[in-house]
Formats: structure tokens, sequence, C-alpha cells
């Protein structure tokens, strides 16, 4: 099935005008649900009631307020959205370029690739593609997508231009609030023995090994329901998961061998050890944490686990 277009603008780049297409780039899988009436199925509706006159209002007599700190209501029409000075809209315009190392994450949000739009459009996005290719930097552009003006960053995956949207900084929340108290002390023993965790579980990026377990064992729900058939029976969970760990280094270093035993077993996905008290800590030698199946888990315990 054909992608299809998002919008078609133009990338602003200097004095060259880049005709382009917008395709999302990403798409959830969550299993969305509808709300229903347990007792036989049927969909739960609901009626757009006014708060003040009571009355069913219809979508065309809908539109977008603003309630003010006072609890004044301001109403807005499509005119005076259409006054908004949104320069860079259907334009995705060059600001500067940037070190990409200089952009943390946290700005970061939703992706779309860049497709050229047309035989003329070809030779100027291979153009600035190549450019930024190897270059270790990004363009740092302003865009306008669903009425809203956003910072955004150009960069190359492949042989394809793709545009992160970014948030603005004041959309990002002050952490200060999340940092661990300044005298907390760690031993060299324990850093170096979460080092030796950290290389046990070092290696190349390849996100194609890891699935979403939940989501599978949750399909499997869904489908067993739809056929009649009774559910699997859930395990037990392993008592004592969560209990405080006293002896970081003991604990640090079952999880490093229970690492290597995963790796050396060829299992292809990595999940962190399980914590473990420090009473523990040396039975945890002896016996690996045992391998996820995804296929055969049940929806219960498939719920808690999270890939690395």
């Amino acid at each position: 099935m054909a992608m299809q277009a998002i919008w078609k603008g133009a990338i602003s780049f200097g004095m060259v005008t880049i005709p382009i297409k917008v395709f999302s780039a990403t798409e959830e899988k969550d299993i969305s649900f509808r709300q229903v009436h347990v007792a036989d199925g049927g969909r739960i509706r609901y009626k757009r009631i006014c708060a003040i006159d009571g009355e069913e209002v219809p979508y065309s007599d809908i539109g977008k307020g603003y309630e003010m700190p006072d609890g004044r209501m301001v109403v807005l029409d499509s005119d005076d959205f259409a006054d908004l000075p949104l320069s860079s809209k259907k334009v995705i315009d060059v600001l500067e370029f940037v070190p990409a190392d200089q952009v943390d994450p946290l700005y970061l949000g939703k992706s779309y690739y860049l497709a050229a739009d047309g035989g003329p459009g070809a030779k100027p996005y291979v153009l600035l593609r190549d450019a930024l290719e190897g270059s270790e930097l990004y363009a740092l552009v302003k865009v306008a997508l669903r009425s809203r003006e956003s910072l955004g960053l150009l960069r190359t995956v492949d042989d394809v231009l793709v545009l992160q949207v970014m948030l603005w900084p004041d959309e990002i929340r002050d952490k200060s609030f999340a940092a661990p108290p300044e005298d907390v002390e760690i031993r060299s023993q324990e850093k170096a023995m979460a080092s030796s965790y950290i290389d046990t579980l070092r290696g190349e990026f390849d996100p194609d090994q890891y699935h979403d377990d939940y989501r599978e064992a949750l399909e499997k729900v869904v489908e067993a329901k739809a056929q009649g058939v009774p559910l699997p029976e859930s395990e037990e969970e392993e008592a004592g998961e969560g209990a405080e760990v006293v002896d970081l280094v003991a604990a640090l270093r079952a999880s490093v061998e229970a690492a290597k035993a995963r790796r050396a077993g060829g299992g292809s996905e990595s999940a962190p050890a399980k914590k473990a008290p420090a009473k523990k800590a040396a039975a945890a030698k002896k016996a690996p944490a045992k391998k996820a199946v995804a296929k055969s888990a049940p929806a219960k315990k498939a719920a808690k686990k999270k890939s690395a």
C-alpha cells in the first residue's frame, strides 16, 4: 500500500528551493480497544453536550476555545488562525547548520521522511543530502506542521532526508528535582563492577533483535478469546524481585556473570538481570537468568517483561 503524503511543500536552502513531499516515518503498533458494555459487547457512544444549555451540539457548531485563568472562555474562529504569522507554512526553512553531537535527544520528537516532489526536485534534494552526509552536521530548520510551528532537524538516513521535529526550549522541564543527593558516595569497587557489567553487554545497535513481548502476548490473548479457547494459566512470579540491593558489588558481579551466561547461550535478546539481595548474590552466580520466550509467554507475565 502506497504511503500517503502529509503535505507538499519545499525546503528553503539559501537561494535553492527543493520541492518535497512529507511522510510520517513511524507508526505505533499498540493494540487499540473499544469501550464496550460488558454484558453484551455493545459499543459505548458519547454525545457532545453543551455544559450551559444541556443540548447536544453538532460538529458544525463546535469551535475552539481557550479558558483564561479567571474562567472566561475566549472563542477563536478560522479567521483568527488564518492571520497568525506562520512564515514557514508549507516551507522547511533552513536556519543554520549545527554539530550533531550538540543536540540532546530530549529535544527530539516525531520523524518524517522527505521525498523529492517531481523530477526537478531530485537534483537539489541529492545535493543537500550529499552535503549533509558525513559532515557530522544537522540542518536546523523551522517548519509548520498541523498548524503548529516547530524547530526541526534535517539529517540523512541512508539515502533519504529525514525531518526530526524538535521541542522548543521552554517545553523541556527542569531536571534538578530528579538529581540524587550530592553526598552519595560510590566505592571504587562498585564503580568497577558497574563498568564491567556495561562492557559485558556492549554491542552494536541492532533494534531488530528486540521485540514487543507484551503486545505479542496480548495478541495471543485476543486471538484465544476470539476462538473461544481457554486462556493459558499464568506462572507465578519469583519471590524477592524488587528487594533492596545491599551489596552493589555482589549484585553487579552476579549481573555480569548472568549476562555472560546469556550471551554464551546464544540468546538474541538481552534483558537486564533481576536485582538480588546480597545474601542471594552467590546463588545468582550458579544459575543463569531465564531466557524470555516471547511466543509462549502468558499475558500476565509478559506484561512485566522489558527489553533491554
